[in-house]
């Protein structure tokens, strides 16, 4: 694919700060630019590279200004990352299954097929499925009994959705995710064993969910287990039975949210997060990496960190002390010896 500047200025809502008919074949990291690329610069740490990069055109911000003289094209937008995310996939290759309904794929007679729907090798449609207009079902994914998935939505190799689940539109699931497997959810008995609590609700995704790579979301033991719209998981991620998580939330991979948790709406949620079970937690939360969520949190727009996780600058100053710890114990010890050196001379004055 070939396209002027000015072609791709008019896509992304931008103006042309050089040649207007400089032809660009394709995108590139503005460290690795070449003849013809089109790279990005949001980040001030890699401003550097705008001076020597060899790409033919850069996406900057409408504020920038270089600080001296540019080989490149400019092409400024409101938001880097957003007009990003529409050149890319201007330019992204179809790199899903081929169209149409593969006849190795195995589809019910009672499933139901929306419009230029397409199914891959060996796949498993079962019945009562309803799948929307312009889904692509890719490769050896399974779908249970009454699974419901909406318009447009790109479903990648090897994801399970078991049965009763639904999905939005707009949504894509990465390979080997799993959606509907049972809670954990047992019960235990006088004599030290379990018996397993049967899981019979189900899980909802909202529309424009994406979820990444080998993320398990477990049914409801009653009801759903809910997925808000616009909410993005990372790979790697446990979503227990009854969680509901707000919408436009995102978190990063190896999280684990326990049972009947709700998550509130636009929070960020770092890698390696444990969440308790039974917890209400507010909105616009920014929980840092690796930190504990035990207790309900109450207030809006809070930053956490910590084991358990506490306000993330009381955080910061707990751990500058504990840094210090072995001074800090030192100097406890002098002034015990001074006390007690205070408290035998009074001793012998009286």
């Amino acid at each position: 694919m070939i396209v002027t500047a000015a072609h791709i200025a008019e896509l992304i809502g931008g103006t042309v700060e050089g040649d207007p008919t400089l032809k660009i074949t394709g995108p590139a990291k503005i460290e690795e630019g070449f003849d013809g690329a089109i790279s990005f610069l949001s980040n001030p740490k890699y401003e550097h590279f705008i001076y020597t990069t060899k790409a033919s055109a850069v996406l900057v911000s409408k504020d920038f200004i270089p600080s001296h003289a540019v080989n490149c094209t400019l092409i400024k937008v409101n938001n880097v990352y957003e007009s990003l995310g529409i050149l890319l996939g201007h330019f992204s290759g179809d790199g899903n299954t081929e169209s149409g309904i593969s006849s190795l794929a195995f589809v019910h007679e009672k499933a139901e097929l929306g419009n230029e729907v397409t199914i891959g090798n060996f796949s498993h449609v079962s019945a009562g499925v309803k799948i929307g207009d312009h889904t692509v079902i890719a490769e050896q994914v399974f779908l249970g009994k009454n699974v419901t998935i909406g318009q447009n939505c790109i479903i990648y190799p090897g994801v399970k959705i078991y049965h009763g689940c639904v999905v939005g539109n707009d949504c894509v699931i990465h390979a080997n995710s799993v959606l509907g497997s049972d809670g954990f959810g047992f019960s235990p008995k006088e004599d030290g064993t379990y018996s397993k609590l049967p899981q019979i609700g189900n899980v909802v995704l909202e529309d424009h969910v994406e979820i990444g790579a080998c993320t398990v979301i477990d049914r409801a033991t009653m009801g759903s287990t809910v997925i808000e719209k616009g909410v993005k998981l990372d790979n790697l991620i446990q979503i227990a039975h009854n969680v509901r998580v707000g919408k436009n939330t995102v978190i990063a991979a190896q999280t684990g949210v326990a049972g009947s948790t709700s998550v509130g709406e636009n929070s960020i949620i770092g890698g390696q997060v444990g969440i308790v079970g039974h917890l209400k937690l507010a909105d616009r939360l920014m929980i840092q990496a690796k930190s504990g969520v035990s207790g309900n949190i109450s207030e809006p727009g809070k930053k956490l960190y910590g084991y358990p996780a506490i306000d993330y600058q009381k955080y910061l100053k707990s751990y500058a002390y504990f840094k210090n710890l072995d001074q800090i114990v030192d100097k406890i010890r002098s002034l015990e010896k001074e006390v007690d050196k205070l408290k035998q001379n009074n001793n012998t004055n009286f």
